[in-house]
């Protein structure tokens, strides 16, 4: 396909998508009386406040819980000799739908500046699905220094279960997307489980996955609900099979059981928070009642040193409380492969943090902008009531931007229902999901939006 007639269509998705946008903001301003000048006043949160108190970065620690290595020999014994990414790439029986496939509501999610420059649409039978919801992605951008995971360009998408199975409800899987065609893009389902009995059995992780990082071999999931870790660590190196298709999950008659899905995922480890348990979906009920900041965003730096690990809490609008913004470093031991740097008790520190005013953020990213080591974060924030569309903030210490658009200039263009951000350092592209779409664009267009 030639390059002009992609550049056209986009300019036509980009003008398209900013009629809509229009349309939906003006009836917005209408339903709730107020200019879209006064909003966008009332909701730029500034310059970051840096977090110093010793007390305040205290809660901020982590302690790491390694799955004893018996644990894990036990169940590889039972269940056989684990895969790796490869094994579940080449198993991948799904396809996702390009843009020209997306139905209206499915791109109507889509932002509207900057617009996306790549859009794709799951098969039609997870998209049809209300039962599970696409929350995170990460990339094999994060995972290696090339951008490829064993030579493949690979995508991961987190999923969570909010239908009404009883029996199935919180759930989390993992789409492994083989990303090394562009025009075509093969997935397969992957279960997130937790080791018990000893390693005798596995119980499904029972979790938001509203934040995801894949670095060198392991996957940094964040947790929720009756899950008492802030963070479970999943090697993709010990990728199981499963060997009965039921809705069972763990050992089955006749051996194992993940949900009906071919692979399962047992974690490795995980972080709990050294002052307190995180206890909700936002952790809004567990942080008001022990100051706990519980990650439910998360991304990769790869301009700090050593690499770290970027997290986000969601401070509910209305709750009184600023939202935290904070960074641990990953472990450069080989014998700790992407780990966190952690001491000789497994205590695990932040190495900066900030506040912010921004409520209800949903996805982080962070890039260090220059030898001193300022950093420009940004932050996605959802579509609020009445369809208004989400916005992504730039923010720094000095103050905060945000993309504009539609004729009254709002600051509400980005995706209606965003969720985690992921950079790809090797093409420059910006990874989210919003609705049941995911997307990518050129980071540097965020920037020159924000220049306008």
């Amino acid at each position: 396909m030639k390059q002009r007639g992609r550049h056209r269509r986009r300019r036509r998705g980009r003008a398209v998508r900013a009629v809509l946008s229009g349309t939906a903001l003006a009836l917005t301003a209408a339903a709730t009386l107020i200019s879209t000048s006064q909003a966008t006043v009332a909701d730029n949160p500034g310059a970051l406040e840096r977090i110093a108190s010793p007390a305040e970065l205290g809660r901020l620690r982590l302690t790491e819980q390694p799955v004893p290595q018996l644990w894990l020999d036990r169940l590889q014994s039972a269940m056989g000799r684990p895969s790796g990414v490869q094994a579940v790439l080449d198993s991948a029986d799904r396809t996702l739908r390009d843009e020209r496939a997306c139905t209206g509501e499915e791109k109507e999610a889509l932002p509207v500046e900057p617009a996306a420059t790549r859009a794709y649409c799951w098969d039609t039978a997870d998209a049809a699905s209300r039962q599970w919801q696409p929350e995170s992605v990460t990339t094999s951008g994060d995972a290696s220094e090339d951008g490829r995971w064993g030579g493949h360009r690979v995508i991961l998408s987190g999923w969570t279960d909010s239908g009404d199975d009883a029996g199935g409800r919180g759930l989390a899987r993992v789409a492994f997307v083989d990303a090394d065609d562009p025009a075509r893009l093969t997935y397969t389902w992957a279960l997130l489980a937790v080791p018990v009995d000893g390693g005798r059995d596995y119980r499904g992780l029972v979790s938001h996955v509203s934040g995801m990082t894949w670095y060198r071999d392991k996957l940094l999931v964040t947790t929720s609900g009756g899950e008492r870790d802030a963070l479970y660590v999943y090697d993709l190196d010990r990728i199981q099979r499963a060997t009965v298709t039921s809705d069972a999950i763990g050992r089955v008659p006749g051996g194992w059981s993940a949900h009906g899905y071919r692979w399962v995922l047992p974690a490795v480890a995980s972080y709990r928070p050294t002052g307190g348990a995180c206890d909700g979906p936002d952790g809004a009920a567990g942080q008001a009642a022990a100051g706990m900041p519980c990650p439910t965003g998360l991304s990769l730096d790869r301009t700090s040193a050593p690499d770290s690990l970027v997290a986000s809490e969601a401070a509910p609008a209305g709750s009184g409380r600023h939202t935290r913004l904070w960074r641990y470093y990953f472990s450069p031991d080989p014998a700790r492969s992407g780990l966190l740097v952690a001491d000789s008790a497994g205590t695990v520190i932040a190495g900066e943090a900030y506040e912010t005013k921004a409520a209800g953020v949903r996805g982080v990213l962070s890039r260090l902008e220059d030898p001193a080591g300022h950093a420009a974060w940004y932050l996605s924030r959802p579509a609020g009531p009445h369809g208004v569309r989400g916005t992504l903030w730039r923010q720094d210490l000095g103050g905060a931007r945000a993309p504009e658009c539609g004729s009254e200039d709002t600051h509400r263009c980005w995706g209606e229902g965003t969720g985690s951000l992921s950079y790809w350092p090797q093409t420059g592209e910006l990874w989210s999901v919003s609705g049941r779409t995911l997307f990518a664009l050129p980071l540097s267009s965020v920037d020159r939006a924000l220049r306008r």
